[in-house]
This record gives C-alpha cells, structure tokens and sequence, in this order.
C-alpha cells in the first residue's frame, strides 16, 4: 500500500549568528490513506516545524517530501502555493478567516484560487459547507460577529471547499473552551469517517488518544510512533 505521506531522511536546519539550530533531525515517515494522526510534544520540539514542511510552508534543509504524490521539496514556492490550495485543507489554532469578508466569502476564498468552478457553483458550494457545519444563518457575518468555536468551524469549510484528501490542523482547538473543543474534535472525527486524512498538531492529550495514531516529537525526532486499539 502506497503512503499518502512519506518523508524520507528530512532534517530541517536554522543558522543564527553563525551557530546552526537543528529543529528537525532525520526524520522518516509514512502516512497511510484514513489515517487520523496526531502529532505531540512539548513545546520547541519540532511539531509545527514538521507540519510546515508537511504543507508546503516551509522547506526542508535536505531529504524528501511526498504528499499526495507531489515532491514538496522540488516545488518553488509559486507552485507549492498552487498545490496547497488545490490538493491540501490547513486549519489554524486561531482560524486565520480574513476579517474583512463575510464566512460566506472566506469558504469562497480557495474556490476561487484554484478556478475549478464557475462563480455561481463556489457560492452554492459554501453555503452546503456552511449548512453542513451549521453555519448557512449567519453566512453574511463577519468573523468578528461570531463566536470562536463558529469561527473555527468556518474555518474547517474553508479547509473542505476545494474537497482535498489531506486535512493538516495546527492546534485546532487550542484556542477554544472545552465544549466548544468537543464539537470541533467530533467534526474531525465525522471528516475521518468521510475517508480524510487528518494530521493534526496538539499538545491535548485526551485529543490525541482518541485518533488512530499517535507521533511524539521529542529534541527533533520521533521519539514514539503508536496506533490506538479503538
């Protein structure tokens, strides 16, 4: 079975005042279709390092990087930019909705970078997202107008508008109260019942039990790799 992710001898490396800091060191992997990984450890570990490099935000210092059949580290950044919005959904600790548009117009936003639909389908489409996520009554608002945990759930359409595979979050429920935690973490639950890939970044540890897979990072590497009974 070919992996969905695979990452092969990747090290990533920052220089500072001529003194080299190794943030990721030699780390190989592999992520399998349905997979609902969660990526832990403490803070300055690598893990947002590694999920950067994992979605084209960043670049790896050396070694290979396959996701969905794309080779990230051969890509320049026009095309890696091109690719994530194509291929790819990302969900942010802190949404990252543009505050000026409407829920409505931050789903359309992807949609409209890739061109794939006529103007008329991308609206039709982010209103059935937002209807899905409960979320069709207050479409017209702004992000200001709304609660976080609505705001995050804007943000997980948005990740689902152009219907990519892979779905990365970054401390997706990190900035939410506990209830609001809880519906979140089972909307991803729902996507990986859907057949998405989910990686997820989480210092949450109840979170992170109640995936698939769990992968710890620990000074750069992985310190432990372990898939749930459940």
């Amino acid at each position: 079975m070919t992996p969905i992710i695979q990452l092969k001898d990747v090290s990533k490396y920052y220089t500072q005042l001529g003194n080299q800091q190794i943030v990721l060191d030699n780390i190989n992997l592999e992520v399998f279709t349905g997979e609902f990984m969660a990526i832990i450890g403490e803070s300055g570990n690598g893990k947002s390092t590694l999920l950067n490099l994992l979605t084209g935000i960043d670049s790896p210092t050396r070694g290979e990087i396959v996701v969905g059949g794309a080779l990230l580290h051969q890509m320049k950044p026009e095309q890696l930019s091109l690719w994530r919005c194509s291929n790819i959904g990302i969900v942010f600790q802190f949404f990252q909705l543009l505050p000026a548009l409407s829920l409505l117009q931050n789903v359309i936003l992807p949609m409209d970078f890739a061109n794939k639909l006529t103007p008329r389908d991308r609206k039709e489409k982010a209103m059935q997202l937002l209807s899905r996520f409960k979320l069709a009554e207050l479409a017209h608002r702004l992000p200001s107008q709304v609660s976080g945990g609505q705001q995050q759930r804007t943000a997980i359409a948005r990740a689902l508008a152009n219907n990519p595979p892979i779905i990365f979050a970054d401390e997706p429920t990190g900035n939410l109260d506990e209830a609001t935690t809880k519906s979140v973490f089972d909307l991803f639950h729902q996507l990986n019942s859907d057949g998405k890939t989910i990686v997820m970044v989480t210092h949450n540890q109840a979170l992170a039990q109640a995936t698939s897979r769990q992968i710890e990072i620990r000074n750069g590497r992985i310190f432990s790799d372990s898939r749930s009974l459940n």
